[in-house]
């Protein structure tokens, strides 16, 4: 981080320079990469003329005479708005960081190639049909014909950065697909925590912390592993390096979507709604487009760099989706030839070869870097990125190494008419496993899962790392789409998923024990559903704002039950009594109530864990939030006792001693009244920039990112924000749509930030505050209504 600090420093220097001595030039430095929108654009490769219309929030609307060219022409704008957006996704899917950022991203790259993100959309590309070909073709010649004909005037980063971007290939945007997949499928990480755990503390305690919702579970261990003493200590470099890089995933990674029925709409026809949970990043992840042409007649949400629409509608259904949190990985325990020069590895008593990738990491201003990357029929070995010593080669299976066609999912969802073509496009549907939920303008609603997920053998439960020699732990196929759950006009007459666990007990399939949501998120929603038989947008809307937290109506019980020790705390206790449960911006309780918890979880579990096992611990309130709720039925537990005192601490003790932290936490950052530590205060959104906004250099980081906002919601609310450091939101809502199936333009949604990613552009934050507040705007999707929200114009002539 040193090196990027020194050049980001520069750089920062001379932006500033050139603004002071004179705003002319720094205006031109900053508007000249801007796009023109208006009037007429000579572009070669179009088969016939094109139009762009840019409604009033400046999403594109693009009607084309012909597919090729309706895709050539989503690539020109999704370039002309979000190019370097689309550059910095393909060098961290491709490993390439370090040829711009230098010798501090050489790890992240390692870990990209050692994954082989690269390697899987290149395989992908290989077994498409020819119509999802013809798409990738044509969306990336747009894309290059964008940028031959700007290179002189291409997004301010490019020039700051000294980057040439190479032209950009369908392998590209499959690529993100595979980034994607590790955004929303990394149960490694858990197995290694996990297995951790049990080194350090038993299976009874790992049971305790992690599946104390579910105490139908417990932690088989392999003999042959030895209880995981070999990952007491891990070395010190990680995948944790490329968090901030790769928006690698929290335990809440997730998002809500639900669906009701005409019955119990005020429209009598189905509302469909959808909140994806994602990055906080500058730009959002997403883009709108509207798309028609051909086949196809499309509005809704789209990811920049890959062609099609992923959320939204057509002109007779529309679908949102959540992430199913399916387990498509497991490690293996390997046996090798040699820990040093490996060769071959052991598998059911014979010996296999290695295959070996060779790698060469190119670095800013710095050597190449050769890396071999080992494979065995599982996946590649692991060690190295996980910062596992090598004495126990681990390697990964993931159910991306199995082949990826989910981009032809897309465009046959993108053109289906009704639920049994919506579910034959979800058949293809196979990495990145989703729930999808459905309606259509003949009133009808639906659920699908749709994902490629593994049967495990029956002693694998995919928990933990097992051998991989014996030949007892593998894969036994992979669950059949028609025995996914899925639901078609449900009696309740709604559906909704958070995350939560989607099936019953009575399933006869294992789809993963990490639930995003351990039931809250879902409940609720399902209740402010249920509570209403005549559902309105703004109904609908307000269920998207919900900030009220069910596991407070456990926990906060505790807390109330002890004495003040004081006038201050007496003040606390009162507000914490009088709260609603909602984590609103403007919420004293909402403060005093999570510092608290926080102070509680600390003072309860990190005396037994240790720093290293609290650290990945206590990042995922999914786990801790249940196992706490759990845990404070028993004043007595052993988990309450502090191993660094001589008495024995109860649960009393314990709580009282974390309402003093927080109080005195609070006191000292936001001083001695109460009345001033509103939860918005505490807890901010700063929607950052990729690379130049998480630099740490204050001159860049005021440009390039949002200023920090207030926000409201918390890990577990409907309306979602993890936080760290310590209350800085960083994952939640990346965008909002309601869909209402009564007529195609009532359409009402929110990007997280602005259609634009140029500096300073209008459309680069002119969503943050509808998005702060959960307002929303009407999205046109019929010619008409498109021509009466016209911005701006564009014409592209061949």
């Amino acid at each position: 981080m040193k090196q990027i600090r020194k050049w980001a420093i520069r750089i920062g220097v001379v932006i500033l320079v050139v603004l002071l001595i004179g705003s002319g030039i720094g205006i031109w430095l900053v508007r000249r990469p801007w796009p023109q929108v208006n009037g007429t654009i000579t572009v070669p490769g179009l088969l016939a003329p094109v139009e762009i219309v840019r409604d009033r929030t400046g999403v594109p609307h693009v009607f084309s005479q012909n597919e090729h060219d309706l895709f050539f022409t989503q690539g020109y704008v999704h370039a002309q708005d979000r190019l370097w957006q689309m550059e910095i996704n393909r060098r961290i899917g491709c490993g390439t960081l370090s040829e711009i950022l230098g010798e501090a991203m050489v790890d992240t790259d390692r870990l990209v190639r050692t994954l082989g993100l690269r390697r899987a959309a290149e395989q992908a590309w290989t077994q498409l049909d020819q119509d999802a070909r013809i798409i990738l073709e044509a969306y990336a010649e747009g894309v290059n014909a964008y940028i031959q004909s700007h290179r002189d005037r291409l997004p301010l980063e490019f020039t700051l950065l000294g980057d040439d971007p190479e032209p950009w290939t369908p392998v590209d945007s499959l690529t993100f697909g595979s980034v994607l997949a590790l955004n929303m499928g990394l149960n490694s990480q858990m197995e290694i925590l996990q297995a951790r755990t049990i080194a350090k503390l038993g299976a009874n305690a790992a049971q305790s912390l992690f599946l104390s919702d579910a105490p139908e579970l417990f932690f088989s261990v392999p003999d042959e592993v030895a209880h995981y003493s070999w990952l007491q200590s891990l070395l010190p470099q990680s995948i944790a390096t490329g968090d901030q890089w790769l928006s690698l995933p929290y335990s809440g990674w997730g998002s809500n979507n639900w669906v009701v029925h005409g019955s119990r709409t005020a429209t009598g026809q189905p509302i469909l709604a959808n909140d994806t949970h994602l990055d906080l990043a500058m730009p959002s992840v997403w883009y709108e487009n509207g798309l028609h042409g051909g086949r196809f007649d499309s509005v809704g949400f789209t990811f920049p760099g890959v062609p099609l629409v992923v959320v939204g509608r057509n002109t007779h259904i529309a679908w949102g989706i959540t992430n199913l949190d399916a387990d498509v990985q497991d490690l293996y325990v390997e046996k090798l030839d040699s820990l040093e020069t490996p060769k071959k590895y052991q598998f059911e008593g014979e010996w296999h070869d290695l295959e070996v990738i060779q790698e060469t990491i190119k670095v800013r201003a710095s050597s190449p870097i050769s890396l071999n990357v080992f494979l065995t029929q599982h996946g590649p070995i692991v060690n190295d990125i996980f910062g596992i010593p090598v004495e126990k080669p681990l390697s990964l299976r993931w159910t991306l190494y199995e082949g990826n066609d989910i981009f032809a999912a897309i465009a046959k969802l993108n053109w289906a008419a009704n639920w049994d073509e919506f579910r034959a496009s979800l058949q293809q549907w196979d990495v990145l496993g989703q729930n999808f939920v459905y309606a259509d303008d003949r009133g009808n609603i639906g659920y699908q899962a749709a994902g490629r997920v593994p049967i495990r053998s029956a002693r694998h439960q995919g928990l933990l790392p097992v051998p991989g020699w014996t030949g007892e732990y593998e894969w036994q196929g992979f669950i059949p789409f028609s025995e996914l759950p899925n639901t078609f006009n449900p009696p309740e007459g709604f559906i909704a998923t958070a995350n939560n666990k989607v099936i019953s007990d009575t399933y006869p399939y294992k789809l993963t024990y990490d639930w995003s949501d351990p039931g809250y998120r879902a409940k609720r929603i399902t209740s402010l559903l249920a509570a209403n038989d005549r559902l309105s947008i703004q109904d609908i809307q307000n269920i998207q704002a919900d900030t009220y937290l069910l596991p407070v109506e456990t926990l906060r019980s505790y807390l109330l039950a002890i004495n003040p020790e004081n006038a201050i705390q007496a003040d606390a206790l009162a507000r914490v009594k009088t709260w609603n449960l909602c984590f609103d911006r403007d919420s004293v309780g909402a403060s005093i109530y999570e510092v608290w918890y926080l102070y509680l979880l600390d003072n309860t579990i990190r005396d037994d864990l240790g720093q290293d096992l609290w650290d990945g611990y206590h990042l995922n309130p999914t786990k801790h939030v249940p196992m706490m709720v759990h845990l404070m039925s028993d004043a007595g537990n052993t988990w309450f006792d502090d191993i660094n005192t001589p008495q024995v601490e109860t649960r009393d003790d314990i709580v009282r001693r974390s309402l003093t932290d927080a109080v005195k936490w609070l006191t000292e950052h936001y001083g001695q009244d109460p009345a001033g530590w509103q939860w918005g205060k505490l807890h901010t959104v700063t929607f950052r920039h990729l690379p130049l906004g998480r630099t740490g250099i204050a001159p860049l980081m005021y440009l390039f990112n949002s200023q920090p906002i207030a926000s409201s919601g918390g890990p577990l609310s409907v309306n979602v924000a993890l936080y760290n450091d310590p209350f800085d939101a960083v994952f939640g809502t990346s965008q909002r749509m309601i869909i209402d199936l009564a007529d195609p333009d009532t359409w009402w949604g929110v990007n997280s930030t602005g259609q634009s990613g140029h500096l300073f552009h209008p459309h680069r934050q002119d969503m943050i505050s509808k998005w702060q507040n959960v307002e929303s705007y009407s999205v046109p999707f019929t010619r008409k209504a498109v021509e009466a929200e016209a911005e701006a114009r564009l014409l592209l002539k061949p």
